[in-house]
């Protein structure tokens, strides 16, 4: 029977479980041996004492180790061979295991990446691919609407009614107009989208589109701009016009208005702060066009009386033109604009609260009538202040010249006969007092007693 092994141990003064306590501080047993050997309040402290206990202590179990280790050499070499011999075998198992392993990743690399490297590239390229084609049939659209477009231009200039359009004269397909100006916006809506994966993205490198641009869009855009302003700049709707002439002019009049309403740009515009800028600003010039000639003519008189019932006539029909306009205006919804949100839409129901807002009055006629007058009284307060015949003639007839003016209000804020059904309301509805007064009195109230 093998003797037991804590039978042969020495006696030992160790207290190890103090070592072997987790919470065991060397300082803090330091500080034990310290107080332990020394009293408090000698004074220099005698540190050989716990020193010495301490080395003694470190012999003591260096002298244990050494016995321990002796005692049982052969338990501990057999113990280390079987480690060794285990780690031994572990080693070859796992050197069989890694070889099967190395195998198998040469073999996933030969199926799995090599493949997936070529695929990759093949991803690459079908993606290159995909980007030319969507790229062909974006430039395909473009110059397909660029030849939709030079037809549709061609159509503004229709031959006559005679034989041959080298023999007789051109007569206008105003409502190629808006053909083109849609042509146009569906151009912009294809070319202003350049952000990567948007349809225009990479036009502007192509020279094929570049050429259109230069040499068939922007022309066209120029010519159909210019077209619709002139037909704007030309509206006139005489008192002797027939109602089918009337009608011709409101055709063409319309078609003008709503290509210069999608003409005009969006680009730097909230979709709900959007006005169409080319249409307000035709209209505008036509008005301050008509009243710039009708204030010169009217001044002009004033300083000569005989030519005043001819230059009111002309302010008459100028009024007349632009109240023509506001009742065209008025009937005419705007159309959808494609290149703005459908949420955003403009609310007003017609072209004519675009201006009114635009120029902030309620009615044309007023607008016109005010601003003349506000013109007016400085022409005349010029001719009271010179003086001479011509401020005498003006200050003895200033009754008859007042009832001339009123008279030219009334009839010129009269709508033409042709529109008035289509504007539904009668010549009678309007009251043109206020405007009659201002008129007068810029005049009569400017020359004195």
């Amino acid at each position: 029977m093998a003797a037991d092994p804590a039978a042969d141990e020495e006696p030992s003064y160790i207290d190890y479980e103090t070592f072997l306590d987790p919470e065991f501080s060397p300082a803090s047993f330091a500080n034990s041996l310290v107080v332990s050997t020394n009293n408090p309040n000698d004074t220099p402290l005698d540190l050989s004492t716990p020193l010495s206990r301490v080395l003694f202590d470190a012999q003591e179990i260096d002298s244990h180790i050494d016995v321990l280790t002796t005692r049982s050499a052969v338990p501990l070499l057999n113990h280390t061979q079987e480690q060794n011999q285990a780690s031994k075998h572990i080693v070859a198992e796992l050197d069989g295991q890694i070889q099967s392993l190395n195998d198998s990743y040469r073999q996933l690399e030969k199926e799995v990446i090599d493949k997936h490297a070529e695929a990759d590239e093949v991803r690459l390229v079908a993606l290159r691919l995909w980007e030319t084609l969507k790229l062909g049939r974006s430039v395909g659209r473009c110059l397909q609407l660029g030849r939709q477009l030079e037809v549709q231009h061609s159509e503004l200039e229709l031959p006559g009614n005679g034989t041959s359009a080298a023999t007789s004269p051109g007569r206008e397909d105003h409502r190629a107009l808006v053909r083109c100006a849609y042509t146009i916006l569906s151009l912009r809506e294809v070319l202003d989208r350049k952000a990567p994966g948007e349809e225009g993205f990479g036009l502007n490198r192509v020279d094929a589109v570049r050429s259109l641009q230069d040499t068939v869009i922007t022309p066209i855009e120029r010519s159909v701009r210019e077209r619709a302003e002139r037909i704007i700049r030309e509206f006139s709707v005489q008192s002797t016009s027939t109602f089918a002439q009337v009608d011709e002019t409101k055709s063409r009049t319309i078609s003008a208005l709503t290509a210069l309403y999608l003409l005009s740009p969006t680009a730097g515009f909230k979709p709900d702060k959007w006005i169409p800028r080319l249409l307000l600003q035709a209209l505008e010039t036509y008005i301050r066009t008509a009243l710039q000639a009708s204030i010169t003519a009217l001044s002009r008189s004033l300083g000569q009386l005989p030519t005043l019932e001819k230059a009111l006539a002309e302010v008459m029909s100028k009024c007349q033109n632009i109240v023509s306009l506001e009742a065209v205006l008025e009937t005419t919804k705007p159309p959808s604009h494609p290149l703005l949100p459908a949420t955003h839409q403009p609310s007003q129901t017609n072209l004519l609260q675009f201006l009114l807002s635009h120029l902030e009055t309620g009615s044309l006629a007023s607008f016109f009538w005010r601003t003349m007058a506000s013109s007016l009284a400085t022409r005349v307060q010029d001719i009271v202040n010179r003086g001479g015949v011509v401020a005498r003639t003006l200050r003895t007839n200033k009754n008859t010249v007042g009832d001339a003016i009123r008279q030219a209000v009334v009839k010129g804020s009269q709508l033409h006969s042709a529109l008035t059904a289509s504007k539904g309301r009668t010549k009678t509805d309007a009251n043109w007092d206020r405007e009659v007064a201002v008129m007068v009195g810029s005049v009569v109230n400017n020359l004195g007693r």
